[in-house]
C-alpha cells in the first residue's frame, strides 16, 4: 500500500478503536455487524476476488464453525477459544473435500457454484434433523450477565464483542494484504484471469485453488464461532440458508472484488443502506417486510450496471490510493 492508503488505514483504525467510547449499545451492535461482514467478505474475496472461484455456499463454513464450537461448549463445557481450533480444522477439512471433488474432476464456473450451494443445502437439511444439536428447534447456549466480562467463555458487554470482532476483521485484512502481494496471490490472479495459460506456465492450479478454498473456509468459520457466542442460539434454517451466503458476498461485490478495501467499503455501504433506511422507515411507524433485502438487491443492481468493478476501484483512483 502507498502512503495515502496507509494514512486512510490509520484513520479508519482510529475511528473504529474510538467508536465504543462515543456510541450507544445499538450503534455498537451495528458496528459489530459491519465488522462481521467485513471479515467474512475478506474471506470470500480470497476465493473469488483473487482465485476467481465463485462460491455461493459459504454459509456451510459459517454454520459448521458455529455449530462445532457451540456444541463443544454446550455438551462438554469446552471454551470457545479451544473450540475455535476444532471448528477451523473441521471447516478446512470440509473445504478440502469440496475442493477435491470440484477441482480434481474439472468442475468450474456455474457447476462449481452449484456444487457449493448443494453442500450448504445438504448441511441445512441434515442439521435440521440432528437432534443432538437441537435439530430444527435450535441450539441454545447459556446466556450470562451482559455487564460482566468473561473472556474465557466469550461472555460480556457489547463493547467486548465489538473489540473481538474488530480483532478478527483486522486479522483478516492483514492476512489478505499479505496474500495479495505474496506468490500465492500472484498465482491466484493468474488462475483467475486465465487458468489454462497459468497451467501452461507451470502453475499447479489444483494445489493453489485448494489453498484458496481452505484459507477462505478457515476465515469464514471464525465468523461462525463469533456468531454462535454473540447471539447464543443457532437454527439450521438461518445459519445455513443461502441468504447467509449472499450477505457474505454482497460486500466484496459492491465494494470491489480482488481489492483490500473493497470488502470493507461494501460492508459499510450495506449496513448504512440496509439498517439506516430500515430504521428511518420504522421511525415513521412503517414496517415493510423484506425491505432490507430489497435495498440490497437495488444496490447490487446499481453497482453491476454502473460500476461493474465495484465502488472502491474508481474511488481509489480519485483518492490516489492503492487498492
Amino acid at each position: 500500500m502507498n502512503s495515502r492508503a496507509l494514512l486512510l488505514l490509520a484513520g479508519l483504525s482510529a475511528v473504529l478503536l474510538w467508536l465504543p467510547f462515543i456510541a450507544s449499545d445499538y450503534l455498537l451492535s451495528v458496528g459489530t455487524l459491519f465488522l462481521f461482514f467485513a471479515c467474512t467478505g475478506q474471506a470470500w474475496n480470497i476465493l473469488m476476488g483473487l482465485a476467481g472461484q465463485l462460491s455461493l455456499g459459504h454459509s456451510l463454513y459459517l454454520g459448521i464453525g458455529a455449530y462445532a464450537a457451540a456444541a463443544l461448549h454446550y455438551h462438554f463445557g469446552v471454551g470457545p477459544w479451544a473450540g475455535l481450533w476444532f471448528a477451523v480444522a473441521l471447516c478446512v477439512g470440509l473445504s478440502a473435500v469440496v475442493g477435491a471433488l470440484a477441482f480434481r474432476y474439472g468442475i468450474s464456473g456455474v457447476h462449481f457454484t452449484l456444487l457449493t450451494i448443494a453442500f450448504a443445502e445438504s448441511a441445512r437439511i441434515g442439521f435440521d434433523h440432528f437432534s443432538w444439536l437441537g435439530g430444527s428447534g435450535g441450539l441454545f447456549l447459556k446466556v450470562a450477565q451482559r455487564d460482566q466480562i468473561d473472556w474465557i467463555n466469550l461472555r460480556g458487554t457489547p463493547t467486548m464483542f465489538y473489540y473481538v470482532m474488530l480483532a478478527l476483521a483486522a486479522g483478516a485484512f492483514a492476512l489478505s494484504a499479505w496474500l495479495i502481494s505474496s506468490r500465492a496471490g500472484y498465482y491466484w490472479q493468474a488462475i483467475r484471469e486465465n487458468e489454462e495459460a497459468a497451467r501452461a506456465l507451470g502453475i499447479d492450479t489444483f494445489r493453489w485453488k485448494m489453498l484458496a478454498m481452505m484459507i477462505s473456509a478457515a476465515l469464514t468459520s471464525l465468523g461462525g464461532v463469533f456468531l454462535a457466542f454473540y447471539y447464543n442460539h443457532l437454527f439450521p434454517e438461518q445459519i445455513f440458508h443461502i441468504s447467509r451466503s449472499i450477505e457474505i458476498i454482497l460486500g466484496p461485490i459492491i465494494g470491489g472484488m480482488g481489492t483490500l478495501f473493497g470488502p470493507i467499503l461494501g460492508a459499510a455501504l450495506l449496513i448504512l443502506l440496509g439498517d439506516g433506511v430500515t430504521e428511518l422507515i420504522a421511525a415513521y411507524g412503517w414496517e415493510i417486510p423484506g425491505l432490507k433485502q430489497l435495498i440490497y438487491g437495488i444496490a447490487l443492481w446499481l453497482v453491476i450496471t454502473i460500476l461493474p468493478q465495484g465502488v472502491w476501484p474508481p474511488l481509489a483512483r480519485k483518492l490516489g490510493v492503492s487498492k
